[in-house]
């Protein structure tokens, strides 16, 4: 299985519990892994053979993160690993999520999950 990338997306999204993280949107970048299979694209060397489109994807991961209004970090990985997964090529996601500046003295907190595509057993 190939892997493709995207690092350190930012995007400015409503997270956190207390009343004062809930005023306005703040920082969160996005790191995904998307496990899928790149073969035919390498072979062709064309656009056309893509099964992922990496821009659109992190626009619609943008875009996820800047409409939520979750309390945790771990809602709003759930809820961009499946984004993610939506993807028909995606077979398996990493995605890691981090809130710079959330606990003083550090760089930032955040969260890593990883996802599968459901698999029926035995296959229909």
């Amino acid at each position: 299985m190939d892997r493709i990338f995207i690092l350190e997306l930012e995007a400015r999204g409503v997270i956190g519990v207390y009343d004062w993280e809930r005023q306005a949107p703040q920082r969160i970048l996005v790191d995904v892994s998307l496990f899928t299979d790149i073969r035919r694209t390498a072979a062709s060397d064309s656009l056309d053979d893509t099964s992922l489109d990496y821009s659109a994807l992190a626009n619609a991961l943008q875009k996820s993160v800047e409409q939520s209004s979750r309390h945790t970090l771990e809602a709003l990985a759930e809820d961009l690993a499946a984004l993610c997964l939506e993807q028909p090529s995606v077979q398996r996601v990493q995605l890691r999520v981090v809130k710079p500046g959330a606990i003083p003295f550090s760089k930032g907190a955040g969260i890593e999950i990883e996802r599968q595509r459901d698999v029926e057993f035995p296959p229909r």
